[in-house]
């Protein structure tokens, strides 16, 4: 056999190749691609975070790297959907997980920080597989630096992450992204939830998102108006900013994804989801990130599944950026 039977097109190193080496064996980086010892370089480099220390509900996220990573076995080089195939257009490859202290939020979230920079220093994009969504907060402090500013974000989500903090810690998955408006690192008139749903704690956190100048569209927006119209009105709302998404994947609904720490009835089906991102071809995407994968809830790894194809989607967008 070769020693590295992997498929070699336009210079870079892609995937196994599955003629040769069946998809259900060998190392479980994402997608069969090359580990990021194996390549001279990388623009996009895809990076667990093993990390669920911010959950306010039902916690495993921190196993959702790895089970993404087996999910993603079966995607193949081209996508038809975009007429691409992202592991040609530029080289990708798995950079394995960050370190991170579990016992200390503060030190983890300065320690995903730093990662995050050393990663992209030399001007790779990264592709960051959660963990729950307190891991937003580093990694968007992170790109706001690496862009010289404030840069937009689409946040997918059931939940608006905007609260001010939980049993008196600002720092949990529910935070991210009011602290990230406070700290300065989004263009806010460029930022948008999508997806939203279910109850809230009272009309405050509706008041408070919109204080911070986010926009929203709901699930029930997605399903009344389409996904074609909702991808029309983020670019619209995007422009050419420098663009971070962030997608929890609780944004679809449970019986696409069931396997996460919050989840909430009446969701967007996967198909919305990639069809939502696939309308953002043409975005200057800086970085973007998949999160709230909790395997111990998923099954026949429909959550995994799903994630994997997000992030493969994702991949595409990052190398046409």
């Amino acid at each position: 056999m070769l020693d590295k039977p992997r498929v070699i097109e336009n210079g870079n190193l892609g995937p196994m190749d599955s003629a040769l080496v069946p998809r259900y064996g060998g190392a479980a980086t994402f997608a069969l691609l090359p580990r990021l010892d194996e390549v001279e370089r990388a623009d996009v480099k895809v990076v667990g975070v093993p990390f669920d220390s911010g959950v306010s509900y039902r916690p495993g996220a921190r196993f959702g790297p790895g089970h993404v990573r087996q999910s993603s076995r079966l995607l193949r080089p081209y996508n038809p959907a975009t007429d691409t195939s992202p592991f040609v257009q530029v080289q990708v490859a798995d950079a394995g997980d960050l370190a991170v202290n579990p016992f200390d939020l503060d030190e983890a979230i300065a320690s995903i920080q730093v990662d995050a920079l050393e990663l992209t220093e030399d001007g790779a994009r990264l592709l960051t597989i959660g963990g729950d969504h307190t891991i937003a907060l580093p990694l968007l402090r992170a790109a706001a630096e690496r862009a010289g500013g404030p840069v937009a974000l689409l946040h997918f989500d059931a939940h608006l992450d905007t609260w001010d903090s939980y049993f008196g810690a600002a720092y949990t998955h529910g935070t991210p992204f009011r602290r990230a408006a406070e700290e300065g690192l989004l263009a806010t008139e460029a930022a948008c939830h999508v997806g939203t749903r279910g109850p809230l704690y009272g009309r405050k956190d509706l008041d408070d998102d919109a204080r911070f100048g986010f926009g929203i569209v709901t699930s029930a927006d997605v399903y009344r108006q389409g996904a074609d119209a909702v991808a029309a009105r983020l670019a619209e709302r995007i422009g050419d900013r420098p663009l971070y998404v962030s997608v929890d994947i609780d944004v679809l609904d449970p019986a696409h994804a069931p396997g996460t720490g919050t989840p909430e009835a009446g969701g967007m089906s996967s198909r919305e989801l990639l069809e939502i991102l696939r309308g953002l071809r043409g975005a200057n995407l800086v970085g973007a990130d998949v999160v709230e994968v909790a395997p111990a809830y998923d099954h026949a790894e429909l959550t995994g599944i799903a994630a994997a194809h997000v992030a493969y989607d994702l991949i595409g967008l990052l190398g046409e950026s």
